[in-house]
């Protein structure tokens, strides 16, 4: 599982909260849902979005928008439109006086906005995962990440948009594998724009031989792995797979190895009853206490600790050092 893939897991597990939105001019919407990621794709007409931080952009039609949470941000005919409408947890879409807004706004089959013929059409998708795998990804993109028209190719967004007003069995399953392709699409596209900063996990991935080594553990981190073995699974030599993969992942293999099943393990802490012992043991653990010890050494805490806070609004940031790049942020629902 690489870490697109891994992104994704939440999202296929849970559902994504898609809607179509449908706008005439004078219209803002302020957005404090703390969702760890929301895409958005113009189709139809204009719309600016002003993050927390950073310059407002004006998307048009065939424009992408992708807002890693969980930071606010406006949508709205103009930079300077005073919002007349409030989206918290949830999708909670209200007043600025509180009054609910869902269904006095609501124009049709996943459909809102103050106007069924309005000017402004986007298409919004709001992920609500949240774990470790996913947020190695998320730390690497920008505050908002803008893709023009011309700098991707998407042609599954006309069909995203029928689906949308579509209300037959089974069509949540759908939308969010459509949703999920066009993700995954905006997010190829902007990591393979020239003098893109790229990641060194993302750019190794297409390395024959620190990619291979990437997915041999990330499929399968129970192996006990080492950096001979691991080479000798890429048909290189030991010295050679240590010089590469540090030059393009900018680590060590078995640090990157570490890093990975520390990720996975908190993942299973907060979504599963899975025993401490039986979570070590899945991601290439002897047992609880060399799980923990590991844990703690990173973490600063113990995987029952963990477990305990996963509602805590704080935890502990990993301490294994690591380039910029790959620094994490913690994603806690």
């Amino acid at each position: 599982m690489d870490a697109l893939a891994g992104l994704l897991d939440g999202p296929r597990a849970r559902g994504a909260f898609l809607l179509r939105m449908v706008m005439e001019p004078p219209w803002a919407v302020r957005v404090e849902d703390r969702a760890p990621l929301a895409l958005m794709c113009m189709t139809q007409g204009e719309a600016w979005i002003t993050p927390e931080r950073g310059d407002p952009v004006l998307l048009r039609p065939g424009d992408v928008a992708i807002a890693p949470g969980p930071a606010p941000y406006t949508l709205g005919d103009g930079p300077r439109t005073e919002p007349l409408a409030f989206v918290g947890p949830g999708g909670d879409c209200r007043t600025l006086g509180g009054e609910p807004l869902a269904e006095t706004m609501r124009v049709g089959v996943r459909s809102w906005g103050n106007d069924p013929e309005g000017s402004a059409v986007m298409l919004v998708g709001t992920y609500q995962m949240a774990g470790e795998v996913q947020s190695r990804l998320l730390a690497a993109l920008p505050d908002l990440l803008y893709l023009p028209a011309d700098g991707w190719t998407c042609p599954l967004l006309p069909v995203l948009e029928e689906e949308l007003m579509r209300d037959d069995p089974g069509q949540s399953v759908v939308l969010d594998r459509i949703l999920d392709l066009v993700l995954v699409t905006a997010l190829r596209a902007w990591f393979s724009r020239p003098g893109a900063s790229v990641p060194g996990w993302y750019r190794a991935m297409g390395d024959p031989v620190v990619g291979r080594a990437l997915r041999l553990m990330e499929d399968a981190p129970a192996r006990p792995w080492t950096v001979a073995s691991l080479a000798a699974e890429c048909g290189v030599s030991r010295a050679q797979l240590a010089r590469r993969f540090h030059e393009l992942a900018g680590e060590p293999p078995m640090t990157y190895l570490t890093r990975w099943r520390l990720d996975l393990a908190a993942d299973l802490l907060r979504t599963t009853d899975a025993t401490v012992d039986s979570v070590a043991r899945r991601v290439g653990y002897s047992g609880s206490f060399a799980l923990s010890a590991a844990f703690k050494r990173v973490r600063g805490i113990s995987p029952r600790e963990y477990r305990t806070r996963r509602g805590d609004s704080v935890l502990p940031e990993p301490q294994l050092s690591s380039p910029p790049a790959l620094r994490r942020m913690t994603l806690v629902p």
